[in-house]
């Protein structure tokens, strides 16, 4: 779909403004309040009706486009100069963004994307771990579909071929959660684990359990609804899994996703190419990773370009333990700089491996080299958000920044950047007894595969 942004008029918009306005991120007009809350389906979302066949019902991830394109500042979590994220007031209350205040000019046609809707749009943005830069593509299309899903508008189950995403299926994964049933990650994604707990659900309910959230299990959880109270079980499960593997290296399987591949060659500027400078390094981060008694394996070829989705696939079939993918950043202001980490999470739940394997990366990488820390973000993109196991990205540099460019174009710099992955990957493992100073730990070669 083409790219809309401040300015645009296109006939999507209107629907847009609806459904934001239905989510309360904008105020209802006297005309709107009267009216249905939302005008249509989005185009190329899936069908809001609440059909049981599962081949009728698209994916409204199943979009292979993606917002960022190269040039563009990725990183909308971190703050360097230059950033086009603003600032969105926060209700200390929730934790949510507050909807703007502001509305539309009378005479402002509802299909023209105007300041108002932009702010609206950057504030939903936030609120839902998207990059925060007011243009509506797919990834942000795809969201304000899946925020209209309420639990009960349609019938859940598992379903391979098109899974079942939406705000109704993460409100399903957190009510069963917070009663004590493992559902994997809150991620909105009606997969096996959200049907193995939908089927213990309904064991200790006395019901039929054939995994599908129909009436009566909707029943047993609405009567539930006072028992459930708040927690993070799937914090603990994810921990205890980790702590279970030991601190030996040895049999741990890191995938490697180096950003971009074949034709896409992800932001260019100052005479570097993204795509061969992060294929060098997780070439070199691979061998280093081996040479330590790790399983090293990346999951696409350098002329190979994948969409997220496609990527996250590919992980999942690997079973790893860790997924890493490397990307450098870029932004129209030159003095943009430092290196950003990011991992899944929402305001519904998050990768607690990914968070603590994110602090862990960042601060190793700048320990040991002169780049700007741009801390570490919560963010639910697609590879992120449907990985099996905890991934990261990290956002190594600005390309677009002279500092920055001549570090990353640097051997040795690359080398630095290996070792502090190592060194972090390492640490997660570890028990906090062990543990090493940030910056000091250095991982042995295993004897034979120097």
């Amino acid at each position: 779909m083409k790219l809309l942004r401040l300015g645009d008029q296109a006939p999507i918009i209107a629907e847009v403004r609806a459904t934001l306005t239905h989510l309360g991120f904008l105020p209802a007009t006297p005309r709107q309040a009267g009216g249905p809350a939302v005008a249509g389906v989005l185009p190329g979302a899936a069908d809001p009706g609440s059909s049981t066949d599962p081949d009728s019902s698209t994916d409204p991830g199943s979009s292979t486009g993606t917002v960022q394109s190269a040039g563009a500042v990725q990183s909308a979590g971190a703050v360097p100069s230059g950033s086009v994220a603003p600032a969105v007031p926060v209700d200390p209350s929730t934790g949510q963004p507050t909807p703007p205040t502001t509305t539309a000019s009378p005479n402002t046609p509802p299909d023209q994307f105007d300041r108002t809707l932009d702010r609206a749009l950057r504030a939903f943005q936030q609120s839902r771990g998207l990059s925060v830069d007011g243009i509506l593509g797919p990834d942000s299309t795809r969201a304000l579909e899946e925020a209209r899903r309420n639990l009960g508008d349609r019938l859940l189950y598992h379903s391979a071929a098109h899974p079942f995403v939406g705000d109704d299926v993460a409100a399903l994964q957190e009510r069963l959660s917070n009663m004590g049933f493992d559902v994997g990650r809150t991620d909105g994604i009606f997969g096996p684990r959200t049907e193995g707990a939908v089927r213990d659900f309904q064991r200790n309910r006395g019901l039929q359990p054939d995994g599908r959230c129909g009436p009566q299990t909707l029943g047993e959880l609405t009567r539930l609804r006072r028992t459930v109270t708040g927690g993070r079980p799937d914090v603990l499960r994810e921990s205890v899994r980790l702590l279970a593997r030991g601190s030996s290296l040895l049999g741990v399987v890191i995938a490697l996703d180096p950003g971009h591949g074949g034709d896409d060659t992800g932001i260019v500027s100052n005479g570097l190419y993204e795509r061969d400078l992060m294929a060098d390094l997780a070439d070199r981060l691979s061998i280093r990773l081996t040479d330590s008694g790790l399983e090293s394996v990346l999951i696409h070829g350098p002329d190979e370009s994948l969409t997220e989705q496609e990527r996250a696939v590919r992980a999942n079939s690997l079973e790893a333990d860790l997924l890493i993918s490397l990307h450098t950043d870029g932004s129209d202001s030159p003095q943009a700089q430092g290196i950003s980490a990011y991992y899944y999470g929402t305001t519904r739940g998050s990768s607690a491996v990914g968070e603590r394997f994110a602090q862990l990366v960042q601060r190793e990488i700048v320990s040991r080299t002169d780049m700007l820390d741009c801390r570490t973000h919560p963010k639910a993109w697609d590879l992120l958000r449907r990985t099996r196991m905890p991934t990261v990205r990290l956002d190594l540099g600005y390309l677009t920044n002279e500092h920055d460019a001549q570090a990353l174009g640097s051997a040795q710099f690359r080398a630095a950047v290996a070792e502090a992955v190592l060194a972090a990957t390492q640490r997660l493992f570890l028990p906090p007894e062990l543990d090493a100073p940030t910056g000091q730990l250095h991982v042995p070669r295993v004897a034979g595969r120097a």
